[in-house]
């Protein structure tokens, strides 16, 4: 039976196993973006004749592909177990979980993980909305996130929040509650051409539990690194 694992377990069995992390998309989809010390060996080349001991039966092998509609991570795992390896896990939900958590990853892609700026400004619910307002106007932004006890995005506020708001009320008195927000994983350019069309200079960044990771402007997109650097 082939075990599907999520994160943690990727993390924990590279730690203290040194699991071997398998990518079997194609090429270009690898090279797009891949796990930290991934190598990759497409669904197609998974036999006996054509891995030529690449991978080490002494050691967990870790696959994964796309997301968890991908199924080419389970017709591996199950390919590897026929093949012999003893011990095979499935990454299901592939390597989008992994960049929409804010790890590191190798490849030329161009995401809002590198590029977000992590130092925005930050309140509380019960936050008073007088002080607030002051690191408000005084950030290049012009915006604060709001967040509560577990650093989930409640809301942000901004210059259309402050007007009119009550001073002496809370942050979540005058915060924007539904602010649209995007995960790490999202690709610069595409996202930049979006915000372009909404007339919007940042979006909040959150990873999939809504916690936060930051802040993503129009001004913080950079150039992509040169391929010959990358992973």
């Amino acid at each position: 039976m082939t075990h599907i694992i999520d994160r943690e377990a990727v993390q924990d069995l590279i730690a203290t196993q040194e699991a071997q992390l398998v990518e079997v998309l194609p090429e270009r989809e690898y090279s797009w973006a891949h796990l930290p010390k991934a190598v990759n060996v497409p669904l197609a080349r998974i036999d006996d004749g054509t891995l030529d001991g690449s991978l080490d039966k002494e050691r967990p092998v870790i696959v994964y592909c796309h997301d968890w509609l991908c199924d080419l991570s389970p017709r591996a795992a199950h390919r590897l177990r026929r093949l012999g390896h003893p011990r095979v896990y499935d990454y299901g939900v592939g390597k989008m979980d992994w960049l929409s958590a804010d790890l590191p990853y190798d490849g030329h892609a161009a995401l809002v993980s590198k590029n977000l700026r992590r130092d925005p400004v930050i309140a509380t619910l019960d936050d008073p909305l007088g002080p607030l307002t002051e690191r408000i106007v005084a950030d290049p932004a012009g915006m604060a996130v709001v967040v509560d006890e577990d650093d989930v995005v409640q809301g942000v506020i901004g210059s259309r929040e402050l007007k009119g708001a009550d001073l002496d009320g809370t942050a979540e008195s005058a915060m924007r509650v539904g602010a649209t927000t995007v995960r790490p994983s999202e690709e610069v350019e595409a996202l930049v051409r979006r915000m372009d069309r909404a007339k919007v200079d940042h979006v909040v960044v959150t990873q999939a539990d809504g916690s936060l990771v930051g802040l993503f402007g129009l001004g913080d997109a950079r150039p992509p690194e040169n391929d010959s650097d990358q992973g």
